[in-house]
């Protein structure tokens, strides 16, 4: 198996020593390649004085001068290490002192020059824990009789020496792929080799093979991960039975697009109304963790990917369709599932739930368009028995879902509503905030069931006391708050803050409803996802702002398609199957360790040491990783979704639109196009307005207000204007849209005082 020095790293607890035998298990290094590289890397650690090697065991020195970050370079070689820590400064490195670390890399920088007030703190790359780059999308050149490859990303500021090969005479100047085979070391330059010929540009390329260029997106399993799941079986032994809740008498539902070919069903649920003013909610997950061991070649590659990415059509899955497959919901079998069943009042109030082990039989595979058609605004009536009891069903699930989300309310959490808001996980979209659009009705259905499971699986293994991963969203920084405030009266729209010191949920649900239905509601939303925070994993749980949460969430409900999930559902079997439920095995009171009625009760260890410690060891240093992997996945899937639009309107140069001003710099404003000659633009596609394009006066920028002023029209460009605008051009590997304007606008107030108003600062 190939591992990074952090992977390495990863393995090594606080103050605690790690045999070699350990660490060549936890890393597969069952060759004798991987062997070796192994002893290398540790003896290299230890030379540098990252480990120290003590009676044949190795453990982390603690190195306060060294800090761990990630590089971000810029085209003009400036280059900063980015730190994870909240608040950290960033870390100026300069050229001579990056020791071959490309911009991406994750690295360790020692601090040589601290930082004055005007100056950040300068550091030199000491060692390079991951690089980021294991392949590039490169041109190839010819120089003499050599072929090298030079980068796309004008921040990767070096030239790949290729390995001699006929074939490369004909590919001069195509856009193609690169495989590393050996980074800079010294004065040799990085060595690499063509993997795939694209095209003869980026256009003549094929889009998905951009993106899983770029990203490094792994296509296929490994012949060794396939190997390992020949006896992976959909089967419930007689002894799992035993040790499971029989749910198979509750009518269950699971929600698809295509019911006859379904796919990955991970969730489903049931709802059982025991009185008046009572139901129980069912949330069940397909139980992947009885499927894939920790430590398997399937978990490796689980961990490795971290989560499933979508790329259209193409679906690139966290696990091999045979696990999809065994742990799926479907009406033909039984499945082992993991359940959620949650008894509210009827106020949506939770009295109680429990997490257990279960075996589920589903009733039906319910597709989207049956939820619209009987839960839309154009709801039809059912015509057969069949329909009016499902029709039946989704309404009591509508009512749960507004009880639920008037419990969200009622604490503080808001919603935005965004264009391109879907989410392939059911739950917070990676912004970290409740988001919406009109389409399709189910998002908002199951939105409210998936959270609350998610919260409360958090709330349980925080009062179990056992080793977990927790979504943690902070606060927006204030002065970001109070910039988007002021742009908003811009438009005529009085905000205002509780505490002028902090923003609280409850202030970004008055903002939302203060607009809810107007035309500036689009804008707001857009000022409020650009101050808010992403969310990140964290080992402690902690705040989550968009769902107005003090003491931790988590994510839960998507265990084949995102790692965290299917890792805490190993964390609930450790509970399962050798939680103790007692101080001492004397002790004649127990509590229930699967229901919310032990918390508070508990004042011991819950797991047995050396499962605890295993779990914290596992664990320990995912948290990054796993954060970084799903940023990943979404910049990849952003980055096909620009390469589709641009494709889309360099068709479309000359044609004018109608477009709505999102922002304004000095260089010019970026415009939303919203239709055109033909029809509707794609949702969210943004281009270029240069002030170059504007050629009926000489217009000025008004930082405070985002407006660009024509000096003696007075005429106006401000954010939420409405213009007319023409594609002019369109770069289809930048996914950069220029656009020139052909009317719209506004008119400058004419009580503005020329000195006063041009005489800002930019």
């Amino acid at each position: 198996m190939n591992f990074s020095i952090a992977t390495l790293l990863s393995n090594f607890p606080d103050d605690k020593s790690v045999a070699p035998k350990v660490l060549e298990k936890k890393l597969a290094c069952d060759d004798e390649d991987s062997l070796g590289k192994l002893l290398i890397a540790l003896e290299a650690l230890e030379r540098t004085g990252i480990l120290v090697k003590e009676r044949g065991r190795y453990r982390r020195e603690d190195n306060e001068g060294l800090v761990e970050a990630k590089l971000r370079c810029s085209s003009k070689g400036f280059c900063f290490a980015i730190q994870d820590a909240e608040g950290a400064e960033d870390i100026y490195v300069r050229e001579s002192y990056l020791s071959t670390a490309w911009n991406g890399d994750r690295v360790l920088v020692k601090v040589i020059k601290d930082g004055s007030r005007r100056r950040s703190p300068e550091g030199e790359v000491r060692l390079i824990l991951e690089r980021a780059n294991p392949s590039v999308l490169a041109r190839v050149k010819q120089v003499d009789d050599e072929f090298r490859a030079v980068p796309l990303d004008d921040r990767l500021l070096f030239e790949i020496h290729l390995e001699p090969d006929e074939r490369l005479k004909d590919a001069v100047d195509y856009l193609v792929h690169v495989e590393v085979q050996r980074y800079p070391l010294g004065d040799n330059p990085p060595r690499g080799q063509v993997v795939q010929v694209l095209g003869s540009d980026a256009e003549a390329a094929n889009d998905i093979d951009i993106v899983c260029c770029k990203h490094d997106l792994p296509r296929r399993f490994s012949r060794k991960v396939l190997e390992s799941l020949a006896e992976i079986s959909a089967d419930i032994t007689t002894k799992d039975a035993k040790q499971r809740l029989d749910l198979r008498h509750l009518k269950t539902l699971a929600f698809v697009d295509d019911p006859l070919s379904p796919g990955c069903v991970e969730r489903a649920y049931s709802l059982t109304r025991f009185a008046r003013d009572q139901w129980q909610l069912g949330i069940h997950l397909a139980d992947v963790g009885r499927l894939v061991e920790l430590n398997s070649p399937v978990e490796r590659e689980a961990r490795r990917r971290g989560i499933s990415v979508y790329l259209g059509e193409t679906l690139l899955p966290l696990f091999p369709d045979s696990i999809i497959e065994a742990a799926s919901f479907t009406p033909e079998g039984d499945r082992c599932a993991i359940s959620l069943l949650i008894t509210l009042d009827e106020t949506g109030q939770i009295l109680e739930y429990e997490v257990q082990p279960s075996i589920l039989l589903l009733d039906r595979l319910v597709s989207y368009e049956e939820t619209q058609t009987f839960l839309g605004e154009d709801a039809s009536q059912p015509q057969s028995k069949s329909e009016k009891d499902l029709a039946a069903t989704l309404k009591e699930f509508q009512q749960v879902s507004h009880l639920l989300r008037e419990q969200r309310y009622l604490r503080g959490s808001f919603d935005l509503h965004l264009p391109e808001a879907s989410t392939h996980f059911g739950d917070e979209v990676p912004l970290g905030a409740p988001v919406f659009n009109t389409q399709p009705i189910i998002n908002t259905l199951t939105y409210e069931f998936v959270v609350t499971a998610n919260q409360l699986v958090a709330d349980h293994l925080t009062a179990l006391g056992v080793p977990a991963l927790y979504c943690i969203q902070l606060q927006p920084d204030i002065d970001d708050v109070h910039d988007a405030i002021k742009l908003a009266s811009n438009m005529d729209l009085e905000l205002w803050l509780e505490d002028e010191e902090q923003a609280f949920p409850s202030d970004f649900k008055q903002f939302a409803d203060q607009v809810a239905g107007t035309e500036e509601e689009k804008i707001l939303n857009y000022l409020l996802e650009a101050v808010i925070r992403p969310h990140y994993y964290s080992n402690q749980p902690g705040v989550h702002f968009g769902l107005a949460l003090d003491d931790g969430y988590t994510h839960i409900n998507a265990p084949l398609q995102r790692y965290v999930d299917y890792l805490l559902q190993q964390v609930l079997h450790a509970v399962f199957t050798k939680g103790r439920d007692r101080r001492t095995s004397r002790s004649k009171e127990s509590v229930n360790l699967n229901h919310s009625s032990c918390h508070g009760q508990i004042n011991w260890n819950v797991l047995p040491p050396g499962v605890q410690s295993e779990l914290e060891e596992h664990l320990s240093g995912l948290a990054i990783p796993l954060t970084e992997r799903e940023r990943l996945a979404l910049e990849a899937e952003n980055d096909l979704n620009g390469l589709q639009k641009a494709g889309a309107m360099k068709e479309r140069t000359g044609e004018v639109f109608r477009g709505l001003i999102t922002g304004v710099q000095s260089y010019g404003f970026f415009v939303e196009i919203e239709a055109g000659e033909n029809g509707m633009a794609p949702p969210r596609l943004e281009g270029l307005v240069h002030v170059s394009s504007l050629k009926d006066d000489w217009y000025e920028y008004r930082s405070r207000q985002q407006t660009l002023v024509g000096r003696k029209n007075r005429k106006q460009y401000r954010l939420g204007d409405r213009v007319d605008v023409q594609v002019k051009s369109v770069d289809y590997y930048r996914q950069q849209i220029d656009l020139a304007p052909v009317g719209g606008g506004s008119e400058a107030p004419p009580n503005d005082d020329d000195d006063n108003f041009f005489g800002e600062e930019e």
